[in-house]
């Protein structure tokens, strides 16, 4: 009876959530296994996104009471509010930085007594794995500084590898290797603001309106000596003169639900998710057109019974539904800063909540059953992207800051530390200094611009091992041009012709497409990463 090997490339919360699954499928069992887990990152079981060694102003978008990510069976650790050792205040949302020691906790758990009802050993190796050669026996992984090893079954577990830049991205870097211009990264955020003390008196502008923009935006300032209360923003006069965020659209997201009360306004009943969860196991089957009318019907009964008290009628919000569909987020057409304090008189129950808004929040709690009806099926390529974009879009409503980091942008703005006049895809023209954004007929020149866009999961542009040797020799292949890699129900690639390659799996955002909704920390803890166990522990035992 020999040993069974298996290999699991890359170990951050993914990584944890699929060794954890793969802990109870080999509970009892008898099969003497092998498990290598290359990561040679300081943080395993964390990994650089919610690394312990971050800020604590680098916030989670989740509060307390919605984190439902439970321990294996038999864990010592307990669920993530009772692992705080205190009572927590489950409107709050805690820090990157705290969720990474609690898996932190986890992965020490796990690897010490999480597998004691098996025959299976861990080992953890610190290195960097360079290649993978598959073979008659299995896939050899070919390592940096050791000795090649050879394995059953192989995970790639490899979170968001880094890119090669974008065209903008790439021009802007050659442009400050000759000027005085000065490029940065959102992350490590401990990186970041160390550098943006010599920022002080600076314009600085970012790239990107999204959920990280708010992490900068402390880095740039509260972690340089300002401070908020409820007067708004005391700076330091250490950090930048003004900071200047622009995106595509100029819309910064909009902030969720301030509390319980309030959220519990959203909550769709148990017989609309029913419907629902129909509605999705249909829609994965049928043409891009069928798909998103039954997703259309699944929702608009539920909006329209949450804003009955606004005699919203169903083909009000079937119409907004039909919009969204064609063409995300051109509705919103309020300027970024009337969006911003719109957001912000949503999110504390200021004002009566619109279509948009009543549909992003319905739509977060509806994710689990969304996942569920998509990710285990093999969905068409073509109705795969329309249902994977009209996820990606309703974002903006659906994975929105906590509100306290909008009230923060509104006090930054009024005390003209930030300025959103650019905001909306401005011109940006090179100078000596640096660059200037145009909008209208205003400019402003900046000598710092900070990257906070997350890169797409495009398999080309991925510029580390072992991806691109594996999509050059044809084994790993993206499902068509605007998604990510093709992959079975149990996580098993598709070469390039469809056929599974035996022995190799992938989870994550990296197989975008094949799954969806892929950038939330219950994905990583959730089916996928059963369903891969389930697989590997068939396979090793016939």
């Amino acid at each position: 009876d020999a040993t069974a090997r298996i290999a699991i490339i890359g170990f951050g919360l993914r990584g944890l959530g699929a060794l954890e699954a793969l802990s109870q499928r080999l509970e009892g069992t008898t099969h003497r296994i092998q498990i290598d887990i290359y990561e040679p990152g300081p943080f395993p079981g964390a990994g650089p996104n919610f690394a312990p060694s971050e800020p604590e102003y680098c916030l989670l978008n989740i509060p307390y009471r919605d984190i439902a990510i439970r321990p294996p069976r038999g864990s010592l650790v307990g669920s993530f509010a009772d692992w705080q050792g205190h009572p927590v205040n489950p409107d709050e949302f805690p820090s990157r930085a705290d969720m990474g020691r609690y898996l932190e906790a986890r992965r020490v758990d796990l690897f010490g007594q999480g597998f004691t009802k098996t025959d299976a050993k861990l080992t953890l190796v610190r290195a960097h794995v360079k290649r993978l050669t598959q073979e008659e026996r299995g896939w050899r992984l070919h390592l940096e500084n050791c000795a090649p090893a050879l394995y059953d079954e192989v995970l790639l577990t490899l979170g968001q590898p880094s890119v090669e830049p974008d065209d903008q991205w790439a021009r802007w870097q050659r442009h400050a290797a000759k000027t005085e211009g000065e490029l940065a990264q959102a992350y490590p955020a401990a990186e970041l603001y160390t550098h943006a003390a010599e920022w002080s008196g600076k314009r600085v502008a970012i790239r990107g309106l999204g959920l990280s923009t708010f992490d900068v935006l402390r880095g740039l300032t509260v972690a340089q000596g300002g401070h908020f209360d409820t007067v708004g923003y005391h700076a330091s006069a250490r950090e930048p003169a003004c900071i200047l965020p622009f995106s595509l659209n100029g819309q910064p997201p909009f902030p969720k639900p301030k509390d319980e009360t309030l959220d519990a306004l959203f909550e769709p009943l148990g017989s609309e998710t029913e419907d629902f969860a129909q509605a999705v196991s249909a829609a994965v089957t049928a043409t891009p057109e069928t798909a998103s009318s039954l997703i259309s019907a699944a929702l608009a009964p539920v909006v329209t019974r949450i804003l009955e008290a606004q005699d919203v009628t169903k083909a009000e919000v079937l119409k907004w539904l039909a919009t969204e569909w064609s063409a995300p987020g051109s509705q919103d057409r309020q300027t970024p800063m009337e969006t911003l304090r719109h957001g912000i008189e949503l999110a504390s129950g200021q004002t009566v909540p619109t279509i948009g808004y009543a549909l992003g929040q319905v739509w977060r709690k509806w994710q689990d059953e969304w996942r569920s009806g998509f990710n285990p099926r093999q969905v068409a390529p073509e109705t795969a992207r329309v249902l994977v974009a009209f996820d990606e879009g309703l974002k903006r409503y659906s994975y929105g800051p906590p509100l306290s980091s909008a009230r923060e942008l509104l006090a930054l703005i009024d005390a003209g530390r930030v300025d959103l006049s650019f905001a909306a895809n401005p011109e940006i023209a090179e100078t000596a200094r640096g660059w200037t954004l145009k909008a209208e007929d205003e400019d402003s020149e900046v000598s710092v611009i900070i990257d906070a866009v997350l890169p797409s999961p495009d398999l080309h542009s991925i510029n580390v091992p072992p991806l691109p040797d594996l999509m050059a020799k044809g084994l790993v292949a993206p499902i068509s041009d605007y998604l990510a890699a093709a992959i079975g129900a149990d996580g098993t690639v598709c070469d390039q012709n469809g056929s599974p390659v035996p022995g190799l799996c992938l989870l994550g955002r990296l197989a975008l497409g094949s799954v969806t909704a892929v950038d939330s920390l219950h994905d990583c803890f959730g089916q996928s990463a059963d369903r891969w166990a389930e697989g590997v522990v068939q396979r090793i035992m016939e």
